[in-house]
C-alpha cells in the first residue's frame, strides 16, 4: 500500500524561494504533495514556481515576488497564499543570512541594521501575518529558519538577528500552544550550495574580506563534530520534519542542524 504523501492537500508558504535552502525545501515539498506558495523578492522565484508544475502539475505552485523585510510585503504573501490555496497550513520563514562578515567594530550604523532587517524582520512579519488565517483554521505550523551562528565569529549583528528569532520562536510557541498552531525553528550550521545567482551583498570583496571569511569557514567547521559543511537536503529535511504531522508535539523547540555544533 502507497503512503499518503506527508504534505498531501496542505498549503505551504515557503519563502526565500528562489534560491539556496528554500528552493530546496519548495522542491522536497512539492514531490510530498504540497501546494506551495513560493514568496522571494528576487524574479527567480518564479522559475522554481514553473519547474515544480512543470514537474508535479499546473496548480502545484504560484510565485509571489515581495519584500518581505517590510509588513506590507508579508501580508500581500500571506493573502495570495490564502487566496489561491484557501488556507495555510505551514509557514517556513526562510530568508536572511549574513550580508557582511567582519569584526563587529568594523561594521557600520546602516550596515548592523541591514543585517537585523535582512534576518530577523522577514520571520518577525512573517509569523505576524500569517496568523490570522491559522487562527481561523485553528490549525498550522511555522518553521523558522534560525541559525547555528548565534555564537560565531565576524557576524555580530546576523547573529543576534538569529538569536531573536530563536526567542520569537519560543515566545510564539507558548503563547498559542493551545490553538493548535505549532512554532519551531531549525538552526542550520555551514551548509553547501551553488554559488548565488543573486549575491547578498552588492560590495566588492577586498583581500582581507577575503581573510575574514575564511575565518568563519574555518570557525564553522571546526565547530562541527563531522568536521564539514553540511548539504542542503540534510537541513531541508529538517524543516520539513517539524513542519509535518510526524512533529505534531514538538513546539517551542530549535533543532540545530549543525553536524553536532549547537551554537
Amino acid at each position: 500500500m502507497t503512503a499518503k504523501p506527508r504534505f498531501s492537500d496542505k498549503s505551504m508558504v515557503v519563502t526565500g524561494a528562489a534560491q539556496g535552502i528554500g528552493r530546496q525545501v519548495a522542491i522536497e515539498a512539492a514531490a510530498d504533495g504540497a501546494r506551495l506558495t513560493l514568496v522571494d523578492r528576487s524574479p527567480l522565484v518564479r522559475e522554481v514556481a514553473e519547474q515544480l508544475n512543470a514537474e508535479h502539475g499546473q496548480g502545484t505552485a504560484i510565485a509571489v515576488e515581495a519584500d518581505l523585510e517590510t509588513w506590507s510585503g508579508s501580508e500581500e504573501a500571506m493573502a495570495r497564499a490564502n487566496g489561491r490555496f484557501g488556507a495555510i497550513d505551514v509557514l517556513v520563514n526562510n530568508v536572511g543570512g549574513a550580508i557582511w562578515m567582519k569584526p563587529f567594530d568594523r561594521f557600520d550604523e546602516k550596515q548592523i541594521v541591514a543585517e537585523i532587517n535582512r534576518s530577523l524582520f522577514p520571520a518577525l512579519w512573517g509569523c505576524r501575518a500569517v496568523l490570522p488565517y491559522m487562527y481561523e483554521q485553528n490549525r498550522g505550523a511555522i518553521v523558522n529558519v534560525s541559525s547555528i551562528a548565534t555564537k560565531g565569529i565576524n557576524r555580530v549583528p546576523y547573529s543576534a538577528a538569529k538569536g531573536a528569532v530563536n526567542g520569537l520562536t519560543a515566545s510564539l510557541a507558548f503563547e498559542i500552544g493551545t490553538r493548535n498552531i505549532r512554532v519551531n525553528a531549525v538552526a542550520p550550521g555551514g551548509t553547501s550550495a551553488p554559488p548565488r545567482q543573486i549575491p547578498r551583498g552588492t560590495d566588492p570583496l577586498t583581500a582581507q574580506d577575503k581573510v575574514w571569511m575564511k575565518q568563519v569557514v574555518d570557525q564553522t567547521i571546526e565547530a562541527s563534530h563531522m568536521k564539514r559543511y553540511g548539504l542542503q537536503r540534510e537541513m531541508s529535511a529538517a524543516i520539513l520534519f517539524l513542519a509535518s504531522d510526524a512533529a505534531s508535539y514538538i513546539t517551542g523547540t530549535v533543532l540545530p542542524v549543525g553536524g553536532g555544533d549547537q551554537g
